[in-house]
């Protein structure tokens, strides 16, 4: 091989590697905001009871299998959504929680929270009443907005996220 193409190579690897650099230090960026650690770790405390209950069958919930035989089966979802929403759902409130990748755990948690109401939640109120067949989707929209806020701001204080920043700088 000629030294020009292994040249070549080299440099493209390189400006590949400070591509990824520059990637990762935009979603890693964040400030000292209190408001937004907040934000993010009371949506990955709200979150993460949910996805132990997909993942693991913790406070009542049905587990892996029964989840997975629920999307799949009562919500007509193809296996490979119903397994993401479980990962996006448990990966999320983790990222969420400690402040690591907080952007993306933010835009998983919203996806999974537009598919929720794309297929399940088709009303506004909550049914306090137990009038209504199923629930509203107020919740859903909370989360969104939180989520949007994360993902605009970044993890904020008390986070991994900061660390990640400060050496990718």
């Amino acid at each position: 091989m000629s030294t020009m193409v292994r040249d070549a190579g080299f440099t493209a690897d390189r400006a590949w590697a400070a591509g990824v650099r520059r990637w990762v230090g935009s979603v890693v960026q964040t400030d000292n905001d209190g408001a937004t650690a907040i934000l993010r770790i009371t949506l990955g405390a709200v979150m993460f009871p949910h996805a132990a209950q997909k993942v693991f069958g913790w406070f009542g919930g049905y587990g892996f299998d029964g989840t997975m035989g629920m999307l799949t089966g009562v919500v007509g979802l193809p296996w490979l959504i119903g397994l993401l929403v479980i990962v996006f759902e448990m990966a999320g409130s983790i990222a969420l929680l400690t402040g690591t990748l907080g952007r993306l755990g933010a835009a998983a948690i919203a996806t999974v929270m537009v598919g929720a109401v794309a297929t399940s939640h088709h009303q506004f109120f909550m049914n306090w009443a137990g009038t209504q067949a199923g629930e509203g989707f107020e919740y859903h929209l909370l989360a969104l907005a939180m989520s949007a806020a994360i993902i605009a701001k970044g993890s904020g204080a008390l986070s991994l996220d900061r660390l990640l920043a400060r050496r990718s700088a």
